[in-house]
C-alpha cells in the first residue's frame, strides 16, 4: 500500500487559512484518487501533528509521508516538524515516517504566481513594462532568504521588467519600500505577487503595504492553485521512494 501523505500546516487564528489548507489537500485527493491524504498542523488550529499520527497509527497505518506546507527550509522546517515528528515516532513503535522536502523553490510556484498575477488582471503584453514585487512572510534564517531572492532572480529572466524580493516580517525590504524603490527606477506598472500559501496577518500586511505604496494590483495567495496541488504530489512521489527517515529537513 502507498504511504498516507500527511500535509503538516503551519496554522493561524485566522480561520481563512486553514480554510485555504483544506481546499489544497481536497486538490491533491482529487488529482490522485486512492491516495489518502491527511491534514494537520502545527499551532492554532487542530488537529494537531501527534493527535493525526495517532489516529493513523490506531487505524493500522505504519508508512507515513509528512509533507510541511512551507515555503523555504526555515526554522519550522529545520526545527519545529522534526521535532514534533520525532516524538511521534518514538511514542507509536513501528512506524515508518518519511520527511518530504519543502515546497520552494521550484518552477511550479512561479507558474503559480502567474497564474494569480493573471487573474488579478495582468496581461501577457504587459510582461516587459511590469515589475513585480515578490512578497514573501519573512524569515530570519540567512538560507530562506537567499531563497526568495534567488527564485525573484529567476523569474526576472522569463521577461518581467523587474522582480524584486520583500518581506512582511524579519527581513528587508518591506513591501511597500519595494513597490516605491521600483517607481523610484521609473518602472511604469508596479504589481505585487505574495509568496504566500493561505491568507492571514503577515499576507494582510503584504496586501496593506502593497496599498499604501500605490502598487497597481495585488494578486491572491498560492493557496490550492492547480500548480500547488501538483508540486505537493511532486514531493510527495520523491519522498514515498526515499528510505524512512526524519533528517530530510536538516541534511
Amino acid at each position: 500500500m502507498r504511504p498516507v501523505l500527511l500535509v503538516i500546516a503551519h496554522g493561524s487564528r485566522d480561520p481563512r487559512h486553514a480554510a485555504t489548507v483544506h481546499a489544497l489537500t481536497g486538490r491533491v485527493r482529487a488529482l490522485r484518487p486512492g491516495l489518502r491524504v491527511e491534514t494537520a498542523f502545527l499551532d492554532f488550529n487542530a488537529p494537531a501533528v501527534p493527535q493525526v499520527l495517532s489516529a493513523l497509527y490506531a487505524d493500522g497505518v505504519r508508512d507515513v509521508v509528512a509533507l510541511p506546507l512551507l515555503l523555504t527550509r526555515a526554522f519550522h522546517a529545520k526545527a519545529d516538524v522534526p521535532a514534533v515528528l520525532e516524538r511521534s515516532r518514538a511514542a507509536l513503535p513501528g512506524l515508518s515516517l518519511r520527511v518530504a522536502d519543502v515546497l520552494g523553490p521550484s518552477p511550479l510556484l512561479t507558474d503559480a504566481l502567474e497564474r494569480r498575477l493573471a487573474e488579478a488582471g495582468l496581461r501577457p503584453a504587459d510582461r516587459s513594462t511590469t515589475g513585480v514585487v515578490l512578497a514573501s512572510a519573512g524569515s530570519s534564517d540567512p538560507e530562506a532568504i537567499a531563497a526568495i531572492a534567488e527564485t525573484a532572480r529567476e523569474w526576472r529572466h522569463t521577461g518581467w521588467c523587474a522582480v524584486r524580493p520583500a518581506f512582511a516580517s524579519a527581513a528587508l525590504p518591506r513591501t511597500e519600500d519595494a513597490v516605491r524603490a521600483l517607481r523610484a527606477e521609473g518602472v511604469r506598472r508596479v504589481v505585487v505577487a505574495p509568496y504566500v500559501l493561505a491568507p492571514g496577518r503577515l499576507p494582510d500586511r503584504i496586501a496593506a503595504g502593497a496599498a499604501a505604496a500605490g502598487a497597481d494590483l495585488v494578486a491572491g495567495v498560492l493557496g490550492a492553485a492547480p500548480e500547488v496541488a501538483r508540486l505537493l504530489l511532486r514531493r510527495y512521489d520523491a519522498a514515498a521512494l526515499a528510505p524512512a527517515r526524519l533528517a530530510a529537513l536538516t541534511a
